[in-house]
């Protein structure tokens, strides 16, 4: 009898064993926090609020005038006398004006990944979403490093947290093509 108590202990024993949780895997889970991307291979949500407007206005002008002027008289006494008058000018003048102007908004949530956590514990982050709709294809992509305390109690980012960030929205199918010029006109202009 004891024999078989003892035998159920070891095996009770070895089966808690077994199925013990290791802590060091919940270390970064807290009970008491929000769950937040911290590791590679998590997923965080990355609002990108872009707004950006540019402007540049240039006006040049410039102006240049010389004159050279002569004149002389010889008389003599045998013949009537003779003038002769020289005279030569140049005017050079440019006017140059130019300006720029530009106005971009991008709006849109996706999820990223982390790639790498950095040795001071910023996470390197990359994401992209395609969305395909009526042979349409736009693609938004973005990648950067965002700090952990950026990162809010949802797991989100805003994209003007991101450092280093790289944004990209890009499009193709018949809408992007034609609004494009032509290969003939594109010829053209490489000519002149």
């Amino acid at each position: 009898m004891k024999r078989i108590y003892i035998v159920g202990i070891v095996s009770v024993l070895f089966i808690v064993t077994a199925a013990a949780q290791d802590f060091r895997e919940n270390v970064n889970h807290s009970l008491f926090s929000d769950q937040k991307a911290n590791q590679v291979g998590d997923a965080i949500t990355i609002y990108i609020v872009e707004s950006l407007s540019a402007s540049n206005d240039a006006k040049t002008s410039s102006s240049r005038e010389s004159n050279i002027g002569g004149s002389g008289s010889v008389s003599m006494s045998s013949s009537p006398s003779t003038e002769g008058s020289v005279s030569l000018g140049t005017n050079n003048s440019f006017k140059g004006e130019g300006s720029t102007a530009t106005q971009n908004t991008l709006r849109a949530k996706l999820s990223a990944r982390v790639d790498s956590v950095l040795p001071n514990g910023n996470l390197y982050i990359h994401g992209s979403r395609v969305i395909l709709i009526n042979n349409e294809k736009q693609t938004v992509t973005i990648s950067g490093i965002v700090r952990p305390s950026d990162i809010q109690a949802d797991n989100s980012v805003y994209s003007y947290n991101i450092s280093d960030a790289v944004i990209s929205f890009q499009g193709s199918g018949i809408v992007s093509r034609s609004q494009g010029p032509g290969w003939l006109t594109k010829f053209f202009h490489w000519l002149f």
